[in-house]
């Protein structure tokens, strides 16, 4: 950044939570500093967005000066609050929720189901058979090869994430996904037992959550698709080293908002000078 002729007016960083006390963080803030940006670094989860996905990430902010932030109050400074975030334009209190917070902020979110290909209320397996995939027949003809296997169950169970269609969370979603079933994303209990910390998960039909379902709590478009030649497990690793749309989306408006008003001072400046100088030169022309 030092070196470059033309340094970058905006930047937008995004990592795992951890880098921010990592060496490289701290060389990263110093570089910034060095070269006249402002910063503003946050800790974000989709949860805070209504979003039942738990994927906390650091994000660094940076604008180079004369620009600016709307909150300056924000400037240099690490922003971890857990509360839920309508817009950034209004400073918020950082503080930590109670218990009972947390489980209104779970709480104030949508349910998986409305994330899902399949709304499948009555536990109707083989409508899940029939129907879910239609809306990608690239990918499969069935739900079949979604299910886990009974072996996978009975030996891993104990270390799955288990979540149900009104579950109001779900754990991030890693590359690892289909692949591996421990210390990856989340699976879906297809049938809802009465009792569910005393059923057996082998009585659920766990299965993972497609590709389609994946890229909906990533918050993607509806009309977004894969080309053809993207097999399942590239589709999965690819979603999983991707963003949450819904945190990057008002993140990127609010780090443009100020500086569409500052460049178009810029261009108010650069025309009047313009016209100054016109002035001038029609002046001298005429002394002379």
């Amino acid at each position: 950044m030092p070196f470059l002729l033309k340094p970058p007016s905006l930047l937008f960083v995004e990592n795992v939570v951890g880098f921010e006390t990592s060496d490289t963080h701290a060389k990263l803030i110093e570089i910034l500093d060095r070269t006249n940006f402002v910063t503003q670094e946050f800790i974000l989860s989709p949860l805070q967005f209504g979003i039942p996905y738990s994927r906390p990430r650091y994000f660094c902010l940076a604008k180079r000066k004369p620009y600016s932030f709307v909150n300056e109050i924000w400037n240099r400074q690490l922003i971890q609050s857990p509360r839920p975030y309508e817009h950034f334009d209004t400073a918020f209190i950082e503080d930590d929720l109670s218990q009972e917070d947390r489980h209104k902020l779970l709480q104030s979110c949508q349910s998986i189901e409305s994330f899902l290909e399949l709304k499948n209320p009555s536990n109707n397996i083989e409508a899940e058979y029939a129907t879910l995939g239609k809306g990608d027949d690239n990918v499969c003809d069935s739900l079949q090869q979604y299910y886990v296997p009974l072996s996978l169950v009975e030996r891993w169970g104990s270390a799955m994430d288990v979540v149900y269609p009104d579950s109001k969370r779900c754990c991030c979603f890693t590359k690892c996904d289909y692949r591996y079933v421990k210390g990856t994303g989340s699976l879906l209990a297809t049938v809802q037992p009465k009792k569910r910390d005393e059923a057996s998960l082998k009585e659920q039909c766990l299965r993972y959550f497609t590709p389609r379902e994946v890229a909906n709590i990533h918050s993607f478009p509806e009309d977004f698709k894969f080309p053809d030649y993207i097999s399942l497990k590239q589709r999965y690793a690819l979603l999983g080293n991707s963003l949450s749309i819904a945190v990057v989306a008002p993140l990127l408006q609010y780090l443009f908002r100020q500086s569409v008003v500052i460049f178009g001072l810029i261009d108010m400046i650069h025309s009047l000078a313009a016209d100054i100088f016109e002035s001038c030169h029609c002046l001298l022309q005429f002394l002379q």
